[in-house]
């Protein structure tokens, strides 16, 4: 396997073609739509583009993303990039982070250097770890896919391969939507490579969802899931995904208007926002990961993957080990996340260790909730440190 330097630059001359693009435009009608009740709203959506097209510094956010040393690899004809970012601390252990979708890399920016360098970040150098972050294949620079068929458990597959290259014969791993799904696949299919399974979205091999009994809902449990409001449509995407990528694309690829409003739906109705996007994600943030999508020409196989991936079906079985993750395992439960299950499911599939009910944060957890993320993270890897 070989493992080269990577940097982002991307051409002059498609920043241009962009603003010229959103500069070109050509609006849909829409009626009494203020409140998003129909969708994106296009007062707030012509505000944002305005912003991309003459204000927003791409550049500014790709130094951002340079400032971290990022790799690029290739595993089984799989494209494959990601940050690699050594611990300060007298023994630093390896973590994967893996992203969701329509998440990218990026959206573990501001907890990256709080689990590498926890001296800097208000915390204990003993709580060190080497960061890696990969983009799942498919995803802005771990595409194009060469062949369909590349989903979570081909994913874990490759992590392993590519943490050994690395150096690191067992690691930590934690993930988020699809990144959970590899995660808890990790933990499954791969235990001997895999000192613990941490996870914003409680996903379980082998488990399907009609498993849940209402009746094994805790006050505080049963508390939390009358209190979350998916909004209407939260999961139509898992069947456009599914049944559908390639009709989607032909637009997606088209029309970077069209690009950030399927995705800005999805940052504003699954975070922990209150209607208000910009409350979790700036101006920057938000353009800075539809740039990512834009620039990398990533849409569909960014759908691929999670087509291969069979959602919404159940996670696979690869073997009858009892519980289905075997290795120490946490989750942190987001309030407003699009999938709760009961502690009692997850303690009886799993080598549970940790279950912390967050006070706020939704979907894309680690970017919404850094700091509650990286200190739960560092709680659930001490005690594992000196196995």
């Amino acid at each position: 396997m070989k493992i080269e330097p990577f940097s982002i630059h991307v051409p002059q001359s498609e920043i241009d073609a962009l603003r010229t693009r959103l500069a070109n435009t050509r609006w849909a009608p829409e009626l009494d739509n203020d409140d998003w009740s129909y969708g994106v709203s296009g007062t707030y959506l012509r505000e944002l583009m305005t912003y991309w097209q003459e204000s927003f510094d791409w550049r500014a956010q790709e130094a951002q993303m340079n400032s971290f040393p990022q790799f690029c690899t290739e595993i089984d004809g799989v494209p494959i990039h990601f940050i690699h970012v050594r611990g300060k601390g007298p023994n630093p252990v390896p973590i994967v982070l893996n992203h969701g979708w329509p998440w990218t890399f990026w959206d573990f920016k501001d907890t990256i250097m709080s689990l590498a360098d926890p001296a800097a970040h208000g915390g204990d150098p003993e709580d060190a770890f080497d960061v890696v972050v990969p983009s799942l294949p498919g995803f802005t620079f771990s595409g194009p896919l060469p062949r369909n068929g590349v989903g979570y458990v081909e994913t874990a597959n490759m992590w392993v391969r590519l943490m050994r290259e690395l150096g690191y014969e067992r690691f930590v791993t934690h993930g988020g939507d699809a990144g959970a799904f590899v995660s808890a696949r990790l933990g499954h299919a791969h235990p001997q490579s895999i000192i613990g399974v941490h996870l914003s979205f409680p996903v379980l091999p082998g488990v399907t969802f009609e498993a849940d009994d209402p009746n094994d809902l805790t006050p505080e449990e049963r508390t939390l899931i009358q209190g979350q409001d998916r909004g209407q449509g939260a999961f139509i995407h898992v069947l456009i995904n599914a049944l559908d990528p390639q009709t989607l694309a032909w637009a997606m690829h088209d029309s970077p208007v069209g690009l950030a409003a399927y995705l800005l739906l999805r940052r504003r109705a699954w975070s922990d926002c209150h209607g208000d996007v910009e409350a979790k994600f700036n101006r920057d943030t938000l353009l800075t990961q539809f740039s990512l999508y834009w620039f990398t020409n990533s849409f569909i196989s960014s759908e691929l993957f999670c087509r291969a991936s069979g959602f919404p079906n159940p996670m696979a079985l690869a073997n009858d080990i009892k519980p289905e993750i075997s290795v120490p395992t946490a989750v942190a439960v987001l309030p407003k996340d699009l999938l709760y299950r009961p502690r009692s499911i997850v303690a009886a599939h799993s080598d549970l260790r940790q279950w912390t009910l967050f006070p706020s944060g939704g979907h894309f957890g680690a970017a919404e909730e850094p700091n509650l993320m990286t200190q739960n993270i560092r709680s659930f890897v001490r005690p594992l440190r000196q196995g």
